[in-house]
């Protein structure tokens, strides 16, 4: 599907300026989750897996070491952008604002800052290039522009997140240092679910669509999330990449019908594992939660 063919069905899906379909009192209770032995699939090629999958539709929710911590690396791009856009919506911040770019900023995968060396790109412009490739250096510029770190840890308290961790500036918080800049699986669900699903985001719908698009653009990670759906299904997702084995994808997965699916998967593969076949085990684990939860 190109992106024109993913943007024109956007409205069939509900992904308008609208907003989403709101969830609605006849929404499924949420139940606990249930256990989703993928031992098998860690075992291939000797990783880590921590995955949820959250059917919508029936309130099943799946999870293997859903509690366990994961290093997040660039996953947490995308709750990144929510913070600066709830910032926007607060007065404190205007998309439209533009922020110097210089050599000092620059640091490893600067697609979309590294041309602007010298100049000044919008704060709309750093989210989207964040959210959509990942730019490293247009990160740190947003989490600098509100104000450090501390904000970024609040924003995720204010969630009702009580465990994710932010300690350090790209590409730092890459490296596993114990429970440094890592989240659980199950927290990740909940936020993402939080901010992307809920009736009563915090996000506005204008802001929550435009965040949607671009997780729906992103040419990263075709391999992953994308390869374990159906045809048809539209993901919004957003991926990370610690370049030592970490392989990561999280997002909200549409089908042509029905409610949606709710996907976190945090891969912490063996150093000597080829990419590709990290993110295989993302692929296969997306595959079988979706039959399992009768969705595919």
């Amino acid at each position: 599907m190109d992106r024109r063919s993913v943007l024109t069905g956007l409205s069939a899906l509900g992904l308008t300026a609208c907003g989403r379909a709101p969830q609605t009192s006849s929404e499924p209770a949420p139940s606990g989750p249930e256990m989703f032995d993928l031992s098998a699939l860690e075992a291939r090629d000797g990783g880590r897996l921590g995955f949820v999958g959250h059917d919508l539709g029936s309130g099943r929710m799946l999870a293997w070491r859903g509690e366990e911590r994961f290093v997040y690396c660039s996953t947490f791009k995308m709750f990144l952008a929510a913070a600066t856009f709830l910032r926007v919506q607060a007065g404190e911040e205007r998309l439209d604002r533009m922020i110097p770019v210089t050599r000092a900023d620059m640091v490893n995968h600067a697609p979309v800052t590294e041309p602007a060396v010298g100049g000044a790109l919008s704060v709309e412009a750093l989210m989207k290039g964040t959210v959509e490739v990942s730019d490293n250096p247009a990160a740190n510029l947003l989490l600098k522009a509100m104000g450090g770190l501390e904000p970024m840890r609040a924003f995720y308290r204010e969630l009702g997140d009580a465990d994710t961790t932010v300690d350090r500036f790209e590409p730092e918080m890459n490296r596993l240092d114990g429970d440094k800049d890592t989240i659980r699986p199950l927290s990740s669900a909940a936020n993402l679910k939080r901010l992307l699903i809920d009736a009563d985001t915090p996000l506005s719908a204008p802001h929550k669509d435009t965040l949607l698009r671009w997780m729906i653009d992103t040419p990263t990670g075709p391999a992953r999330i994308k390869a374990g759906v159906p045809a048809g299904w539209t993901v919004a997702h957003k991926t990370g990449t610690g370049g030592y084995g970490p392989t990561n994808d999280i997002g909200v997965l549409y089908p042509p019908s029905g409610a949606p699916v709710i996907v976190a998967a945090y891969h912490h593969g063996a150093r000597e594992t080829a990419a590709e076949r990290n993110e295989a085990v993302i692929a296969e684990a997306t595959r079988l939660a979706l039959v399992e939860l009768g969705r595919a």
